[in-house]
Parts: structure tokens; sequence; C-alpha cells
């Protein structure tokens, strides 16, 4: 007697690529984008005017004009092996560290506030999504409004924050500016932990809860042994989202508030140079961005461990 096959299997003589196969083609295809990206960067620095494009409201008057493409030239648009050099060269002249030593520095820092914005925002939004779960009420009545928090500009919501935790300080309370920075960043990470959290308790079959019922199990036996399991699908992008979206908002939030020692700080710093030091600025640039990858690869870590329960696992 012979058993059919399951339903998901792969047609006869076709194999289905193993989970390393599948990550050795997505690093490939991560390549494949720096690479693009480098392509088309040098390709219209080669073709653009050195001016850019722009649109005059009165033919001829200063200051009307938009720019609808960027400018070409070295000051504005410096080659991307020009700013792979500067790197390696001093920061500031004399014998100041080389630029990547002190990106590095300032990126270790907003790295440690960056984690403490996700763990509060991973805190604030399981707590939340837990509570949405388990109350049709409270989740009718609360998520229209997580969704909507996230409409506020954080350039604004930086400055309140700030104000508020100088307040707190000197009410007597120690408050420092990182903090300020942390909150605002689980500002960002803790809405798609929320919804992660939501959408991944709701994902059991109802078949499998009425199983559980049956055994006459309350409601916490049901999260821990159906529920959360369930939910891992879902939680590992929430949270890689969310530690990407946590760099974001600390970088954002060093800038708003102007604190100092910081990868932001330095881009704006940089940035005010970047008329007679053109490539300067890119330095905390690929710093930032290499930042938010080592923040989502460390939570992607945690697969590894879950491996088990990734079956048909929700994309970020």
């Amino acid at each position: 007697m012979t058993t059919a096959p399951p339903a998901d299997a792969p047609p006869s003589g076709i194999r289905r690529p193993d989970r390393d196969t599948r990550g050795l083609f997505a690093a490939m295809w991560g390549v494949i984008g720096v690479v693009a990206v480098i392509v088309i960067w040098e390709l219209y620095k080669f073709l653009g005017p050195a001016e850019g494009v722009v649109i005059w409201a009165v033919e001829g008057e200063a200051g009307s004009g938009v720019i609808i493409l960027p400018r070409t030239h070295d000051r504005a648009m410096p080659h991307v092996w020009d700013m792979v050099a500067r790197l390696f060269e001093p920061t500031s002249g004399g014998d100041t560290p080389a630029l990547w030593v002190t990106v590095a520095q300032a990126a270790l820092v907003t790295l440690g506030i960056a984690a403490v914005g996700w763990l509060i925002g991973v805190i604030v939004g399981a707590l939340l999504g837990l509570a949405m779960q388990r109350w049709r009420l409270v989740e009718w009545g609360l998520l229209p409004w997580v969704v909507v928090s996230q409409i506020v500009p954080l350039i604004a919501f930086a400055p309140v924050v700030n104000a508020i935790g100088n307040q707190i300080d000197r009410g007597g309370t120690p408050w420092p500016q990182w903090l300020s920075v942390a909150v605002i960043a689980s500002y960002l990470a803790f809405f798609p932990v929320a919804i992660g959290v939501l959408r991944g308790l709701d994902a059991p079959d109802r078949i499998h809860i009425d199983l559980m019922h049956t055994y006459a199990a309350g409601y916490w036996p049901t999260l821990l042994r159906l529920r959360l399991p369930a939910a891992v699908p879902y939680l590992l992008p929430a949270l890689r989202l969310a530690a990407a979206n946590a760099v974001l908002g600390a970088v954002v939030a060093e800038v708003s508030i102007g604190m100092r020692g910081g990868i932001g700080r330095m881009l704006i710093q940089l940035a005010g140079q970047a008329s007679s030091d053109p490539a300067a600025p890119w330095g905390p640039t690929f710093g930032a961005i290499v930042l938010g990858l080592i923040a989502a690869g460390s939570v992607a870590l945690l697969g590894l461990w879950l491996k088990n329960y990734r079956r048909g696992e929700a994309t970020a």
C-alpha cells in the first residue's frame, strides 16, 4: 500500500533547495545589488550633467530653480573609489586616526544605544501585541493608534522626548542624554514587534486551538505550547526589522538633539565640510549602513536556535 505525497511536496524529479542553498542565493543577490548600485552611480556620474537638471520658475531668475536631477561634479558626487580611499586617510588631518577607525568608534556608541532602544521596543511591542491578541476590544481600540503613531515625524518627536528627559534630570532623577536617544529609537522598534506578535499569536489553525481545549488547557498553556511556537515565523522578521529601525531611530535622534559621540553627530559634522572634502561624509554613511546590517544580522542569529519553528517564515 502506497501513501500519497504531502500536499506541499515538490513535483517528482524536482529537488527543493535546502536552507543553505537559499541562503547562498540570497547572499549572491545581495552582492549583485551592491554592484548594481555602484555601476548605476558611476554611469550616471559619467553621463549626467555636471550641474544637474534644473527647472526654473522664472527663466534666469536666481534662486527660483528646482533641481530634479543631482549634480555630477566631484564636489557633489565623488567617485566610489574616492569614498573608499578616504576611509583610510586621517579623519581631520595630522595625527588623527583613520576615518574608518573614527567611524567604527562612533558606530559602537550608536550600536549600544540602539540595542537599548531595541530592547525597550521589543518589551513594549510584545506587551501590546499580547494584549491585542488576548482581548479583541483592546485590538479594535489600540491597533489604529499603533499604526497612526508611525506617522509622527521622528525629527519632530525627538526634541520633545529630549525636553522631557531634561526636565526629569533637572527634577533630581538622573536622565542621561543617551537614554532619550534610546527611547526615540524604541519608538520605531516597537511597531513591527507589536504587529508581528499579533499576527503570530493568531497564526495557529482553529483545529489546533480546539485540540488544546479538549485537553482542558487554559490560556497560558495554550500560549506557551501552541501560540508562541507558531508565532516564531512572524516574530523573527519583526525582530530583525525592529533592530534596523532602532539603528535608524538612534541615528536620527542623535542628529535631532545633537548628542555627541555617535555616528549621527559625526555625519552632520563631516557634512559641513563636504564642500572641501566631499568624500568624507560618505564614511559615516557607510558606517550607518553597516550598523543596520549588523543589528539585523545579530537578531537573525536567533533563527539558528529556533530553526525547528521557522517553517513558512513570513518576510519582513
